[in-house]
């Protein structure tokens, strides 16, 4: 029976499992995917562009209409008690009134509501790709900063060897206790700085976390890999994409689009908005009589409305001016971002074909050189930073590429 239990029970845990969600963290890909899902700020940006569409309708809709009731001659010049019933009284008038505004405020009001609405829309793309942004950067750092802990702590068991190397020349009387102790110094440094690199992996991952709204000690998987990086980037190609996708721009461009709307609203303006009414009188329990009505409001304050249209061709010029400079500074990072991106391209082209393999050369014969007791144990360990350093050099310069790339991403506002 215990048997049968504890099969079922391994029998759900497995299923459990295998239905299980995998971890994010191996991918950028993951982290975006977990973000677009469940990401708070995404999520309100989403509503509130959900919420100004909603408005688009309403604001070119008619007003209401207006039904008044008006009872005269209560009393029956005095033969009767005051009354409210509409067949008692001398006479009932219904007034039933349509506000219509002038021709063509609809349409403006309507306008106005789709620039607000598009640039709901926009600062929506322009939240997504600052959070995907700050994800492919910060992945970035938490893939550096595991494979510089890999790599720190393989530096560390060979810095263990090379103790080992030196105690055992040093008990056959070929080297100094001195190599040794340095071997240790070495050691104990890395370990030092271990613990600094671990702590910053943990923040890493709080960080993480909190883009995704998760808990900040939520487990996360371990990097795996980077994104591949597109070939050399055409940047006449990119300003082109820049000014036609960035979200940025896009915002602008709506607040230019709903500012002309609100000019000319503020020019009709000048017209008068009508109201029409259908006025039907009961004596008794008949109408006895139709009358119309037509009601308009008369626009005399025109230094009132002056001052406002002065107002809107202003806010249309500052709209307009505030794209304008968005631009320039937008192509401005754009460019210094393909630079920066070149340039760490270029430096782990070096590294990895130049540097790195001139310090792993440079290592196994400062090695070699030392057991054979031709090299002294400060060459063997300056040649064990060297080929950590240049290590570290690639791996911060492919690092390096991917916030750059990240960078250009979020100006675009899409992926490359």
């Amino acid at each position: 029976m215990k048997a049968a239990i504890g099969a079922l029970l391994l029998i759900a845990a497995l299923t459990g499992s295998a239905h299980a969600e995998p971890l994010p963290g191996a991918s950028v890909e993951s982290l975006l995917a977990a973000a677009r899902e469940h990401s708070p700020d995404v999520r309100m940006v989403r509503l509130e562009a959900e919420a100004a569409r909603e408005r688009i309708q309403p604001a070119g809709a008619l007003p209401d209409p207006v039904l008044r009731i008006e009872l005269e001659n209560l009393t029956r010049n005095g033969s009767q008690n005051a009354t409210l019933n509409p067949a008692q009284v001398g006479d009932t008038k219904y007034t039933l009134m349509q506000p219509l505004p002038f021709w063509g405020k609809r349409d403006l009001r309507r306008g106005v509501a789709s620039a607000e609405a598009e640039q709901a829309s926009s600062r929506a793309a322009d939240t997504w790709a600052e959070v995907a942004g700050r994800i492919k950067t910060l992945y970035a750092q938490y893939w550096l900063t595991s494979q510089s802990l890999k790599l720190t702590r393989e530096n560390i068991e060979l810095t263990r060897h090379l103790e080992q190397i030196a105690q055992v020349r040093y008990a056959g009387g070929l080297a100094a206790q001195q190599d040794a102790i340095r071997a240790q110094l070495e050691r104990s440094a890395m370990e030092a700085e271990l613990v600094g690199m671990e702590s910053e992996f943990h923040h890493l991952m709080v960080f993480l976390n909190a883009m995704l709204a998760r808990p900040s000690g939520a487990a996360l998987a371990e990097p795996v890999s980077l994104r591949p990086l597109p070939e050399r980037l055409d940047g006449l190609a990119l300003n082109t994409r820049l000014l036609a996708a960035n979200p940025q721009l896009a915002i602008e461009g709506a607040r230019v689009g709903g500012a002309e709307k609100s000019r000319d609203l503020a020019y009709r303006n000048r017209y008068p908005d009508l109201t029409l009414g259908v006025v039907p009188m009961q004596v008794g329990n008949r109408v006895e009589t139709w009358s119309l009505m037509l009601e308009m409001n008369l626009p005399l304050q025109q230094g009132t409305r002056r001052s406002q249209e002065r107002e809107s061709e202003r806010m249309l010029e500052a709209a307009a001016a505030r794209k304008e400079a968005i631009g320039h500074r937008l192509r401005g990072d754009l460019d210094a971002a393909i630079s920066n991106l070149e340039s760490a391209r270029t430096t782990e082209q070096i590294t990895r074909s130049r540097l790195l393999p001139q310090s792993e050369l440079t290592f196994r014969s400062a090695l070699a050189g030392y057991e054979n007791g031709k090299v002294d144990f400060a060459t063997l360990l300056d040649a064990q930073r060297q080929i950590r350093n240049a290590r570290l050099a690639l791996m911060r310069a492919q690092a390096g590429q991917q916030m750059r790339l990240a960078e250009i991403e979020r100006l675009l506002g899409e992926d490359l």
